[in-house]
Formats: structure tokens, C-alpha cells, sequence
């Protein structure tokens, strides 16, 4: 035992440090290339901070500011109100229709494309982030082109008296379009981050694929698949171009919020212009809130997931 003892090493014994990573008690060394002089860091924090005031706050402060100016009653009429009530509930049933049908696609092709090695991968991604490149306007004159009366579909459309534009269907169509890159783009990193070691050992393990994705994938991308959602459904809600297009502006049965708020701030109608505006800054600000709680929570379990990393090869 005593030469045991004798023989023990306790450098030797201890864990080896992760690269990258400094011993417990080490000194962490910063670059003097990242150590600036404090008057340069405050002229840039004030900077920052003068930008996001003057076109962030003080414009968002200002849609309140007008939506309450003549008080709550005037507020609630103007929410309450016929025409804003069913731009309202076209708002939320665009919303409702677009964001699952998003959510699928989404969780399809950023499996496809993180998963596998396939010929036209690359296309795929480009098609995905199509709708980044192409204006919302020219997207909604793509649906027109395609179902208006002059259109590839419209005599067929007309003959069958199926209405997809200035309908609810070519506003959801629309949405849809602007919004699919939303999910997948938010997945695709995440699932090619986390690798398919996972999913390889369940399946050898006998699992079936729908079993895996609900036990192993789903789990581990839940949150980016929350965070894609979210922005998602604030871009539905917000959609103004496309939308505009193919909606036919008819007054109480296709217009959606940004058109409503459109139309009383053309009528000189500002206080419910801007009570009705307050709904979507309003939206705003929850996702916002819920952005910034599901990046903490990405980075809770991503961070460490990756720094073990490491330490398994």
C-alpha cells in the first residue's frame, strides 16, 4: 500500500482539460486586440443605445402614445369596432392555417437536408430561402398570375366557382410563402449540430422511425422548433404585401390587421389607426419576450452538449 501511495500521481489521476477550456484557479487570457480604451467602449455602448432609442423605442412609445390619446373607451371602440374585429379574426385564422402547415415542412426538409446526403441538397436550401430574396409584393403577384381571372388557373377556377384570390385562400396561400423559411432555417443548424448519432443508436436498437423522431429528435429540437414557431406566427400576423395583393382590400371580410390599420390611417381615422397598430406592437413585444427566453434556453442546452463534445472523443 505504501508503495502505492508513493506511486500515486494526482496530476496523472485528474481528468485532462478540455481544449479550449482553462484549468479551475487559470487566469483566463484576453487578446490585447479585444481591450479597448473606455472612452472608445462608451462612445460605442452610447452609440447603440442613442440608435435603438431613436428607431425602436421612441417610434413604438409613439403607437401607445396615440392609441390611448383619447383615452380607454376610445381604445376598446376602435378595437371592438366591426371591421376591426374581422380583420382581427382573418389575422389569427391566416396565423392558425400558415404556422402548422409551416411547421410540417419545416421539420420535414431540415431533416431531409441535415440527415442525409442527397443530389440537389443545395438546391433545396435555395429554394428555402427563396422567399427572403423575393419581395412580398412580387410574391403576391405570383398567386395572381397563377389563380386571377386572366391567370394559368382562373378559367378552370371560375368554371368550378372556386375563389382563391380576394378569398381567404390566397391570403393564407400567400402567408404561407412568406413564412415557410422560418422554421426550417431555425432547425437545419441546430439538427446539423446535434449530429445523427442519436437517432443511429436507437434505430439500431430496433425503433421504429416515428418512435425515434418522438423520443430522440423531437426532444432535442424542441426549442429551436419553438423559436422558428414563434417567429413564424409574427410574420404572419404582420404580412403586409403579399397580402395586400391577393387580399382585394374588400372592407370587413379580407382585409387583415396591417391592412385595417392601412385603410383608417388613409381615412385621417389616426387614433384607431394606431389602436388598432398597438395589437401588433403588442405582438411584438411578446415575441420578443419569448425570443429572448428560448435563446437562453438554446443556449442552455446546446452549449453543453457541444462543450462535451470534447471530452466523448
Amino acid at each position: 500500500m505504501s508503495a502505492i501511495a508513493s506511486n500515486f500521481n494526482p496530476a496523472a489521476a485528474a481528468p485532462a482539460p478540455v481544449a479550449g477550456r482553462p484549468r479551475r484557479g487559470e487566469a483566463i487570457h484576453v487578446p490585447n486586440a479585444t481591450l479597448e480604451p473606455w472612452w472608445v467602449r462608451t462612445l460605442l455602448m452610447t452609440v447603440a443605445l442613442l440608435f435603438l432609442a431613436l428607431f425602436l423605442v421612441v417610434p413604438l412609445l409613439s403607437v401607445f402614445a396615440e392609441a390611448f390619446k383619447k383615452g380607454w373607451e376610445a381604445y376598446l371602440a376602435a378595437i371592438i369596432e366591426s371591421d376591426a374585429v374581422s380583420a382581427i379574426k382573418l389575422t389569427l385564422l391566416s396565423a392558425a392555417l400558415a404556422v402548422p402547415l409551416n411547421l410540417v415542412f419545416g421539420v420535414a426538409a431540415a431533416w431531409t437536408i441535415a440527415k442525409f446526403e442527397f443530389r440537389g441538397k443545395n438546391i433545396l436550401l435555395t429554394l428555402i430561402d427563396l422567399p427572403f430574396s423575393v419581395s412580398p409584393v412580387i410574391s403576391g403577384l405570383i398567386y395572381v398570375l397563377l389563380f386571377g381571372a386572366q391567370g394559368w388557373f382562373g378559367p378552370w377556377l371560375r368554371a368550378h366557382d372556386i375563389k382563391i384570390l380576394f378569398a381567404v385562400p390566397g391570403i393564407v396561400l400567400a402567408t404561407v410563402f412568406v413564412t415557410f423559411p422560418f422554421v426550417a432555417r431555425e432547425l437545419i443548424p441546430l439538427m446539423q449540430a446535434q449530429g445523427s448519432e442519436e437517432e443511429e443508436a436507437a434505430l439500431v436498437l430496433g425503433a421504429s422511425g416515428w418512435k425515434t423522431f418522438r423520443h430522440v429528435t423531437l426532444p432535442n429540437i424542441k426549442w429551436g422548433l419553438l423559436y422558428g414557431v414563434i417567429l413564424c406566427n409574427a410574420r404572419a400576423m404582420g404580412e403586409f404585401g403579399a397580402v395586400s395583393v391577393v387580399s382585394g382590400h374588400i372592407r370587413g371580410e379580407t382585409n387583415t390587421i396591417p391592412l385595417q390599420v392601412e385603410i383608417l390611417y388613409n381615412e385621417y381615422n389616426f387614433q384607431a389607426a394606431f389602436a388598432v397598430a398597438s395589437l401588433l406592437a403588442f405582438l411584438a413585444l411578446l415575441t420578443l419576450a419569448l425570443k429572448s427566453f428560448i435563446e437562453w434556453r438554446l443556449r442552455e442546452t446546446v452549449l453543453p452538449r457541444n462543450a462535451l463534445q470534447p471530452e466523448q472523443a
